[in-house]
């Protein structure tokens, strides 16, 4: 039953992954380090590779990116998987597939008074994850 900590690229993944850490050795299990490449992350990187060679990317290739991303993000030994689709889904199915016990993502409080609304990936996954998810509010909040 590991733990998966949802990592995105260009956002601060140090706290996200602290904490899946922390909660996999308090469980005694394995951390998992995730990032799902959204479809317009998938667009974009598609559009370059056509402009720079004239030729589409595989799956393979863009699944391996999105592995990229969470090896940067993770520690030695977390095991790293890349996912291409809608984060929130495809986080959920995830967690199903590989009975995790927690959730881990990150947010961002958005309003002048400090009320907590989060993303809507995070919110999403907070509505529709099939586990508990654990919630790491940017350093700045």
């Amino acid at each position: 039953m590991p733990v998966i900590a949802a990592v995105d690229r260009g956002e601060p993944t140090d706290r996200i992954v602290t904490e899946g850490r922390a909660l996999a050795d308090a469980f005694d299990t394995d951390l998992h380090v995730v990032h799902v490449l959204s479809r317009s992350e998938f667009v974009e990187l598609e559009r370059t590779s056509v402009e720079k060679s004239g030729e589409t990317v595989d799956m393979d290739r863009i699944r391996d990116y999105a592995t990229k991303v969470a090896k940067e993000a993770a520690q030695d030994g977390d095991t790293c998987v890349g996912l291409v689709g809608d984060a929130a889904d495809q986080l959920a199915e995830y967690a199903e597939d590989h009975d995790a016990s927690y959730l881990v993502v990150g947010g961002r409080r958005r309003s002048p008074v400090g009320k907590a609304l989060f993303g809507s990936v995070t919110q999403e996954v907070l509505l529709s994850a099939p586990v508990p998810v654990v919630t790491v509010l940017d350093e700045e909040d």
